[in-house]
């Protein structure tokens, strides 16, 4: 209970700030909306229908409890729910991290564990550079390099930009979901690589795994039975700070492919400076944050039978 207390007041403070970042934005929402139609009277009159003029306070306070009671207000640009603009968004940029996440986490386990268990070997070396190499590279980069490896100059085998009805599901256009998946892939499994090997190989030099090395117990059966079972713990969290990551490092991707998800819905509120869907987006990425961190804190008790009872 202590950490979905935590949880909440995480995201109560965040909401704060969400709120004050909007109102320190650059640019007036009544101009954007208006345009070249905007004159003084006009402006002032746009400010009190939308209630810009009223306190800060107030402001918050309202957006707070609508926000709660599932009212996410209109978007300011297009006169639309925020909840129709941002759901089918949301499933979009969930079924991308889906898709990235469930090729990641099994392919870092099967190169960590084959790193560790080949340590300082050429595999493993192998392994380590071309991990570290990626881990390095920023998002956009890996992006553009699948691009112009299977999308235009070298092999035209998949879209080069994500390009579909944001209302329609990504699951409907597997093709544009292809590549800025193994981007993500790339961008993530570096870490998540490093650290399986780093937690098998402290695993395998325990005392326990000697005492069944003597026992004479196969060493692949010690690797897969003994070992790795007891380094999941970290695992666990390096997966959940990657999912966390994805909350916001997924932004870049979308943008980089065009991906209709909540980095280009993000992307396009702020530039027209549409503070409810601004407002809205944000909160739902930080949620998003949380709550993978609360998972992955209630996992790591499971798995370690001593913190059971602790943080209750």
């Amino acid at each position: 209970m202590r950490r979905i207390g935590g949880g909440f007041l995480t995201l109560f403070a965040v909401s704060i700030l969400i709120f004050l970042a909007t109102q320190v934005l650059p640019g007036d929402a009544a101009k954007s909306i208006l345009g070249r139609d905007a004159t003084p009277e006009k402006l002032e009159a746009l400010r009190a229908q939308l209630g810009l003029n009223r306190p800060a306070l107030e402001q918050y306070l309202d957006w707070a409890r609508n926000f709660v009671t599932g009212d996410f207000g209109l978007s300011l640009v297009n006169n639309r729910s925020v909840e129709e603009l941002l759901v089918p968004r949301a499933m979009n940029t969930i079924a991308l991290a889906l898709c990235a996440i469930v090729i990641a986490l099994p392919l870092s386990i099967l190169l960590g564990s084959i790193s560790a268990a080949r340590r300082d070997g050429p595999l493993d070396q192998g392994i380590s550079v071309t991990s570290l190499t990626f881990n390095a590279l920023p998002e956009f980069v890996i992006g553009l390099g699948l691009v112009v490896l299977f999308a235009t100059s070298v092999m035209k085998i998949f879209p080069a930009v994500s390009i579909f009805p944001p209302e329609e599901s990504a699951f409907s256009n597997p093709a544009a979901l292809v590549l800025p998946a193994f981007a993500l892939v790339l961008a993530i499994s570096p870490y998540l690589i490093r650290l399986v090997r780093a937690s098998l190989i402290d695993a395998l030099d325990s005392e326990y795994v000697l005492t069944a090395r003597l026992r004479g117990i196969p060493e692949r059966r010690i690797l897969v039975n003994h070992a790795l079972r007891n380094s999941m713990v970290p695992v666990v969290h390096g997966t959940a700070l990657m999912l966390a990551y994805l909350a916001g490092g997924i932004v870049v991707i979308e943008y980089v492919f065009r991906f209709p998800g909540l980095g280009g819905l993000l992307l396009e509120a702020v530039s027209a400076r549409d503070l409810p869907l601004i407002q809205a987006t944000a909160l739902f990425l930080a949620a998003v944050y949380v709550v993978v961190n609360l998972i992955a804190d209630l996992l790591v008790v499971r798995l370690t039978p001593r913190l059971r009872g602790v943080g209750a």
